[in-house]
């Protein structure tokens, strides 16, 4: 998106004509609504800088900017490399309450961009102008001050804003930047502050036995006999990989340590990462889980969340559910539905288990926030490959074949001199191999984390079945799924953020799968 000349932009009247000028202008994908309030305000501004800038009607602002995946709107930005000037418009009687609050969230989101900034609101309809001063409060301010500020603004930034506001700026994983994490240098989407909103009320009601409304009952799995039982409040979210789970699940918990102590059980690799989160946040402390150990705590906690809950299998959650009605505290658990996988490489684990609990509330996540949709639909895909909703093309994905382990550790050892982080899975034998030419990180360790580019490995282990599903097929039948191949595969290449590669080894009929899918969407 582009900046745009307001003055230009508001001598049009006829408002179908403004908007088609006002899309040619920005650039923007589509055309943006506008209500006749907002021209008329636009106008009047224009006025006003006219009789204090010479040269006003070349000025140049994003107008109506949206930020990527967040939706936080501005109406009026110009920007330089020192200075950033915010315009917000407002047509009637707006208490000033409601103007230093958006001031004030705005300051907040631009702090991003590192620069000295300016806020203002105009109310046309009172044909007044007030500023956020340093200090936060709002105070009435004359045109002259704001003309002075716009003529400082040298060698304005005219190109397309989406740049200075990338996703990495502000959403983050606790777990690959915990320095940012610990410094709040994060936002959440209004989709996660909906629902951490939600929980964290649940959480200041619960006193140990819920009164249910008929709306929560509704969508709960609460028996009608359950009056006389002390009840465990457990609350979950679930979303696709690239939703920020992780990072909603420790806000949550940063609310909750505010008022009393708390503990995050983590089902993943040891992290030096989680250990230094661990030691600067003193009221919250981590623990490292497995489903094969069990959930042992001396301490006693306020409240109990669960990250990566799609790893726990029914005697873990027991025990959780145990300690936290012992302790008479709710549970949070965040977790992963895993649609995507073959049902027999996921039984016994995971969502099944956490949305059978009696009394239960789930929320969904359903934004995008680390993935992209071409990734996620090429890892869907590879999941299963007979699936709808597919692409024609994937210029983020590499696909390359290898006949034995000495040709993919060579491939592997390209992709990493290009940026790329090998994930392994240590279950797969021919891994071992592999590894001898190439640095890796194990997929537990990459749980919760995030990477630029990934690459992994299919070798001969892998095979479709016969309704497109991808399957391991050295498993026996019986054979315990906390370490499924095909999950584990799943988790790793999730792990993207821009680009994959995938080296299938000895595999043809797996690599002739994944190249139709690649060239033609799914068989």
């Amino acid at each position: 998106m582009k900046p745009i000349n307001i003055y230009a932009l508001t001598r049009l009247k006829d408002l179908m004509r403004l908007e088609r000028l006002e899309r040619q202008m920005s650039k923007r994908a589509g055309f943006l609504k506008i209500k006749p309030w907002e021209i008329e305000g636009l106008r009047e501004l224009c006025a006003h800088l006219r009789e204090e800038i010479e040269g006003a009607e070349s000025l140049e602002f994003y107008y109506s900017f949206s930020m990527p995946k967040l939706g936080k709107e501005f109406d009026l930005l110009r920007i330089n490399d020192g200075i950033v000037v915010n315009i917000e418009l407002k047509s009637g009687e707006v208490s000033d309450e409601v103007i230093q609050k958006q001031l004030i969230q705005n300051k907040y989101y631009l702090a991003t961009l590192g620069r000295n900034m300016y806020f203002y609101t105009y109310i046309s309809k009172t044909d007044r102008l007030v500023r956020l001063s340093n200090s936060g409060k709002l105070v009435d301010t004359m045109w002259e001050e704001l003309a002075m500020v716009l003529d400082r603004q040298k060698d304005c930034y005219d190109g397309n804003i989406e740049e200075l506001f990338k996703e990495d700026r502000y959403l983050i994983s606790p777990l690959t930047d915990p320095g940012r994490f610990l410094r709040r240098e994060y936002f959440l989407t209004s989709q996660q502050k909906d629902i951490e909103r939600k929980i964290l009320k649940n959480c200041g009601n619960y006193n140990g036995s819920r009164k249910r409304s008929k709306k929560t009952e509704a969508r709960s799995n609460i028996p009608d006999n359950s009056s006389d039982e002390k009840c465990v409040s457990v609350q979950g979210f679930t979303g696709l990989p690239g939703t920020g789970k992780t990072i909603l699940l420790y806000d949550i918990a940063m609310q909750l340590s505010r008022f009393k102590r708390v503990c995050v059980l983590h089902f993943g690799a040891n992290e030096k990462e989680l250990d230094l989160i661990n030691d600067r946040l003193k009221r919250i402390d981590f623990y490292y889980c497995s489903t094969a150990a069990k959930i042992a705590i001396e301490n006693k906690y306020s409240a109990i969340l669960v990250d990566e809950g799609h790893r726990l299998d029914k005697k873990t959650l027991d025990d959780i559910l145990c300690l936290a009605k012992e302790w008479n505290v709710p549970v949070i658990i965040s977790y992963d539905r895993e649609d995507s996988i073959a049902e027999d490489e996921r039984k016994m684990y995971g969502a099944g288990l956490i949305e059978s609990i009696p009394g239960y509330i789930r929320y969904q996540l359903t934004n995008r926030i680390r993935m992209n949709k071409e990734l996620s639909s090429f890892i869907s895909c590879v999941m299963y490959s007979r699936r709808g909703n597919h692409r024609r093309d994937y210029p983020s994905v590499s696909l390359v074949y290898a006949e034995n382990v000495s040709e993919a550790s060579r491939l592997i050892d390209n992709f990493e001199k290009k940026g790329y982080v090998y994930i392994s899975d240590p279950s797969l034998a021919i891994n071992s191999g592999v590894a001898e030419a190439a640095s890796q990180i194990g997929f537990s360790e990459a749980a919760c984390k995030e990477f630029d580019k990934v690459v992994m490995v299919i070798d001969e282990t892998f095979e479709y079945d016969e309704y497109g599903y991808l399957r391991y097929a050295g498993r026996d039948k019986d054979e315990d799924m906390s370490g499924s191949r095909v999950r584990n595969l799943f988790h790793g290449l999730s792990r993207a953020k821009k680009n994959i590669a995938v080296v299938v080894i000895n595999n043809v009929e797996v690599f002739d799968v994944l190249l139709y899918v690649l060239q033609s969407g799914p068989i």
